[in-house]
């Protein structure tokens, strides 16, 4: 089945960085676009990044833009996320979110890493 597990999270003061991994398994990793998606305290769901098959084009919400990549390694089956210059409004729950194949919706999710930003 598929599995995805985050790690990277933790306290970083803002202006720092931090780096975001997911390792994924039970799919053929190389063929699905992948996401990052963001859940901050008491707010919805906030879509980050997307990356499509191949490390082709990437994508990025206007929030992070300029301080955020995402990336991905497929012959390690890993995502990635380097976030810089972090801001206090960067905090949330970080979930690493895989597409369906041909698609950019999302079918499934890891359980997340924290992220917190504050000094």
């Amino acid at each position: 089945q598929v599995q995805l597990v985050e790690s990277g999270g933790g306290l970083v003061q803002p202006g720092g960085s931090l780096r975001l991994s997911c390792a994924a398994s039970g799919f053929t990793f190389s063929i699905h676009a992948m996401n990052w998606v963001r859940q901050a305290p008491g707010k919805g769901l906030e879509w980050v990044s997307g990356v499509v098959i191949l490390g082709g084009p990437t994508s990025y919400s206007d929030s992070v833009k300029g301080r955020f990549t995402i990336s991905r390694d497929n012959a390690k089956n890993m995502l990635y996320l380097q976030m810089n210059n972090l801001k206090p409004e960067d905090t949330a729950v970080y979930y690493c979110a895989k597409s369906p194949y041909g698609d950019y919706g999302i079918d499934s999710w890891g359980q997340g890493t924290q992220v917190t930003v504050s000094s």
